[in-house]
């Protein structure tokens, strides 16, 4: 039948599909097994259980096309995404308690597929395979737009963004940061600098074009570009080779 605001429901205020009832055959109870990513870069994924994919999906869909065609998140309204995706209110509400806990997991279904480059050996490996998944979502039309939505929204919703930084982005720097140590432990890079900064130097380029300048190509050969011309500058160097009066 029809809900009041229009759109096709069952009686649960959703398509007639409904929900599937049981946990899925991959995902256990305590979030482990193949269906669930423990890849460093991963983004956590919300337990619970699992509802329909069909009714999920088109919600998803929907805030992502909203913000597409220009809808700011104070114009983003649960009523607005459940018309836009054809499903009732209820539908919506029943598996997020608002905008805001929507939108983070869009955010969250954008960054799939998750990252599956090298997390050992030679950290010049390591960098290039994570900026080359970074450029991944840059060159994913939908993943660039809700980033730049995200983050030309710090000041007018800073609940949310620390929201987005707390689950999604911090993880990911903390993820970096080992790496980083790991390789100034191991003497592949300098001591000397903040990690955080090196942190900076290698993640900043390619964020500066996806949110700063979408307009700029991402070609392929970026990732290679930026780690090799960071490492050049933060690789231990012989103190023969410094500038008079360095070092």
């Amino acid at each position: 039948m029809s809900g009041a605001d229009g759109t096709r429901s069952g009686a649960d205020g959703e398509r007639p599909d409904g929900d599937g009832g049981q946990p899925g055959a991959d995902a256990r109870a305590d979030g482990s097994g193949p269906g669930v990513d423990r890849r460093p870069w991963a983004a956590e994924r919300p337990r619970g259980r699992p509802r329909s994919r069909e009714v999920e999906r088109a919600i998803v869909d929907a805030v992502i096309r909203l913000l597409e065609e220009g809808t700011s998140i104070d114009g983003l309204s649960i009523e607005r995404v459940a018309r836009t995706a054809g499903v009732g209110k209820a539908a919506v509400y029943r598996r997020w308690s608002g905008k805001d806990e929507l939108l983070l997991y869009v955010l969250r279904e954008l960054e799939e597929p998750p990252y599956e480059g090298p997390t050992e050996g030679p950290v010049r490996e390591i960098l290039l395979g994570v900026l080359e998944w970074q450029r991944g979502i840059g060159v994913a039309k939908r993943r660039s737009t809700l980033l730049r939505t995200m983050a030309g929204h710090v000041k007018s919703h800073p609940r949310l963004w620390r929201q987005y930084h707390d689950t999604v982005v911090a993880r990911r720097r903390a993820a970096m940061l080992e790496v980083l140590a790991t390789a100034v432990a191991s003497g592949e890079l300098r001591d000397d600098l903040d990690p955080t900064v090196l942190a900076d130097l290698i993640t900043g380029p390619l964020l500066t074009r996806m949110v700063l300048r979408p307009w700029d190509d991402l070609p392929e050969d970026l990732p290679r570009q930026i780690v090799d011309g960071v490492l050049e500058g933060i690789r231990p160097r012989d103190r023969s080779e410094l500038p008079p009066g360095t070092g």
